[in-house]
């Protein structure tokens, strides 16, 4: 227990210790630029996987780099460096991004190791606080991960230079994400226990109908008076296997779908002299756009149609999706 004469010395220390760290992660923002660019372009290219290694507390910092990237869309993982130069540079193929992770970018382990990833013909990114050394000079690009100062009292510990090595990992892990269009119910297929997927998966399914629909121009659409031509036309136009069919007021009477166009052509019904009113499903199924997407799953599943209309409280058309959207959006 710490005795009570030493508690306001202990506390400052902790705060000491979190503002050098936070200090050292604020530092990386001004110094982000075309190399991490570069950094992001490499391994969006790359053709297999993304190794991570480092050595001691970096190599702590690289497996979880590799756990992050994988988890959001790059696969990647982790190989010990020690057990590279015992068989593990196996796992390193010509397609592979290697990241190689060293404060002072001198680790024996990962220079030893570093010709041998170059005659695997790997892409090398190198995460380092010293921009002259081995690593850095060796890598095809190298993140500035210096920091002015270790947490550590006596500036030896790997405190905020672990930080901010990691904090690199997660800008790189992150910005990746985004440019692969990586999303919640990704993030949930990647973690099937626990909170976070059943987070992300109600996100998914806390999506409106609103959020999913086809709107405006999208909507194909034609008024009860036309000819059953112009109804296949705007079907062709609109591509969701039907169109819907309005009043006067634009509020939805009937539908025309793909069942309904075949049975019409079945009958051998002259097209060319047919108007939509005679040949369209009156009353269609519909639903608001404020519904929830999965009460959309729900009518279409139930009443085993593709396509659903969505009206205003007036009835008015506003929107149109179909089974697509739907999985599109990964409700279903």
């Amino acid at each position: 227990m710490i005795p009570k004469d030493a508690t306001g010395s202990a506390l400052e220390l902790a705060r000491r210790v979190l503002a050098i760290e936070a200090d050292a992660v604020r530092a990386l923002i001004a110094r982000l630029d075309d190399r991490f660019l570069a950094a992001v372009s490499l391994i969006l290219a790359c053709k297999g996987r993304v190794i991570v290694s480092g050595i001691g507390k970096s190599g702590h910092i690289a497996r979880k780099i590799a756990s992050t990237l994988s988890s959001t869309g790059t696969p990647a993982h982790f190989v010990h460096p020690a057990e590279a130069s015992h068989g593990d540079l196996g796992m390193i193929t010509r397609g592979d991004v290697f990241i190689a992770l060293s404060n002072s970018g001198e680790s024996a382990e990962l220079v030893e190791i570093l010709p041998v990833v170059k005659r695997l013909g790997a892409k090398m990114i190198a995460i380092t606080g010293k921009a002259d050394s081995t690593l850095a000079r060796e890598a095809d690009v190298s993140l500035d991960a210096a920091v002015a100062e270790e947490a550590c009292p006596h500036n030896l510990a790997p405190t905020a230079s672990t930080t901010a090595a990691l904090a690199l990992g997660d800008a790189l892990a992150v910005t990746l994400l985004d440019a692969r269009g990586f999303s919640a119910a990704d993030f949930a297929v990647h973690h099937p226990r626990g909170q976070l997927p059943r987070q992300a998966l109600a996100n998914q399914a806390l999506l409106h109908v609103k959020d999913v629909m086809r709107s405006g121009a999208d909507i194909p659409k034609v008024p009860v008076q036309a000819m059953l031509k112009e109804a296949i036309a705007e079907m062709t136009r609109g591509r969701l296997g039907m169109t819907a069919v309005l009043d006067a007021a634009s509020r939805v009477c009937g539908i025309v779908t793909d069942g309904d166009l075949r049975r019409t052509l079945q009958a051998n019904t002259d097209v060319t002299a047919t108007r939509v009113k005679d040949v369209m499903s009156s009353g269609p199924r519909t639903i608001r756009p404020e519904a929830l997407a999965a009460e959309a799953v729900n009518i279409m599943e139930t009443h085993k149609v593709n396509q659903l209309l969505v009206v205003d409280a007036r009835g008015e058309l506003v929107g149109a999706l179909n089974m697509h959207d739907l999985f599109n959006a990964k409700v279903i």
